[in-house]
């Protein structure tokens, strides 16, 4: 064969560098899904910022798990009552009791250190939290697909199975059964048993809530090309599930769970506020917040573990905005 024959004069001048050079340079690589999204995360600095805070309280919360539970270099339940006017009740130095000793005060009534209270406190929270909507992700994730794929009476079956506990009085049943559940039962007890029955009770009837965005989410991808182009290759059903539909939920799914975090939160401390959370004299923010409300002139108290939840959920809900908008294909 015969090379090409090459351009000469004008037309030499007008070609390309490239044609005229070679292509030397590296092909142009593009950007994954999740390329793109990381961008997108990053130029946001309030959902970056909400994700370093995140990231910071999980810290704390791991750090207050060990230090109190493990090495027991914490002490959240050590009484100070020297530190206290026997005849107000409250701290005897100004500011509520602020010191070098006691950079966020002492409680009234018996001296404990509102700091070591706020940062034990801090696990019992998250954990009760992030387990609760890993429950609710899991049992809404599947049965949402599971309807939406299937459709016919398994859906019509599942969709009124939502539509009953949406419409279940949630925060009394809670009441109700975390009231009459004994300190030992199903082999667990005391402060165990109590963070697993919040984490089920929590869980399982929010599963709902995610399970409808999840259906929607199968109902429109089951027509997609995708999928036909699946079946028409003899994938079943199951195949189809775990290899071409799930994948495509994770985006809506990751946040989702992250605007779940902070709901939850606020249903423990909730629960804990009406003294059927965690048992004193166990930390939680709740539960402080409780017991602040019997010295509602001394508001130190009450700002600290309010502080701790406030900076918590609005934390998780930055980051959960800004990752949705990072998720979503169609914002700028």
């Amino acid at each position: 064969m015969t090379a090409p024959p090459q351009a000469t004069g004008a037309a030499a001048a007008a070609e390309p560098e490239a044609v005229i050079q070679g292509i030397d340079s590296k092909a142009i690589v593009g950007r994954s899904l999740g390329q793109i999204a990381w961008l997108r995360l990053k130029r946001d600095k309030v959902a970056l910022g909400g994700g370093i805070v995140i990231a910071v309280l999980i810290l704390i919360a791991i750090s207050a798990l060990l230090f109190d539970r493990v090495f027991g270099l914490v002490s959240p339940n050590e009484f100070h009552q020297e530190l206290i006017d026997g005849s107000t009740l409250a701290p005897k130095d100004a500011f509520g009791g602020m010191s070098a000793e006691h950079p966020l005060g002492i409680e009234p009534l018996n001296g404990r250190d509102l700091l070591a209270r706020v940062y034990a406190g801090s696990w019992i929270s998250l954990l009760i939290a992030t387990g609760a909507t890993i429950l609710s992700v899991a049992i809404g994730t599947t049965l949402g697909v599971v309807a939406g794929f299937f459709g016919g009476w398994v859906d019509t079956l599942i969709a009124r199975a939502m539509d009953v506990f949406l419409a279940f009085p949630l925060l009394v049943f809670a009441i109700a059964l975390a009231g009459v559940i004994p300190d030992n039962a199903f082999g667990l007890e005391g402060e165990t048993l109590r963070i697993a029955l919040l984490i089920f009770i929590i869980g399982f009837f929010n599963w709902p809530y995610i399970g409808r965005i999840v259906r929607g989410q199968t109902l429109s991808l089951r027509e997609r090309e995708f999928v036909d182009a699946a079946r028409s290759l003899g994938a079943k059903g199951p195949r189809i599930l775990a290899k071409e539909l799930l994948p495509n939920l994770v985006a809506p799914i990751l946040v989702y769970a992250t605007l779940l975090i902070p709901t939850n939160i606020l249903f423990e401390a909730a629960l804990s506020f009406l003294g059927v959370g965690i048992k004193p004299p166990t930390a939680t923010w709740g539960g402080m917040l409780a017991d602040a409300v019997k010295f509602y002139t001394l508001p130190h108290f009450m700002l600290w573990p309010g502080l701790a939840i406030f900076i918590t959920v609005l934390a998780f809900n930055l980051f959960g905005d800004g990752l949705r908008d990072a998720l979503d294909p169609r914002s700028r």
